[in-house]
């Protein structure tokens, strides 16, 4: 198990997870998602009015990029967190959505 306190990669994870309500770690950013599951987490997030969000683009950062894996031990990206809790990907945010 990764310490995330001697992790600074980790560390800055989990500050993104537990200081902002919803945050959503994706390729490209909200208003210009650089891949199709991402873009489906993101026209879910408008369609219920979600507009006050963070958004990470895993794409300017590969540390970021797979240290959200190791965080919540999911393989893929996106990954939605909503008030400090994993909620998932792509898959997971459409069928909760549907």
């Amino acid at each position: 198990m990764t310490d995330i306190t001697n992790d600074p990669v980790l560390s800055q994870i989990d500050e993104e997870v537990k200081t902002n309500d919803i945050v959503l770690f994706m390729k490209g950013n909200k208003k210009l998602p650089q891949c199709g599951f991402s873009g489906v987490v993101v026209a879910v997030m408008e369609r219920l009015g979600l507009k006050d969000y963070k958004d990470v683009n895993v794409l300017l950062d590969q540390d970021i990029r797979e240290g959200v894996k190791l965080y919540s031990k999911w393989p893929t990206i996106p990954q939605l967190y909503v008030k400090g809790e994993f909620i998932g990907g792509c898959d997971i945010v459409r069928e909760m959505y549907q």
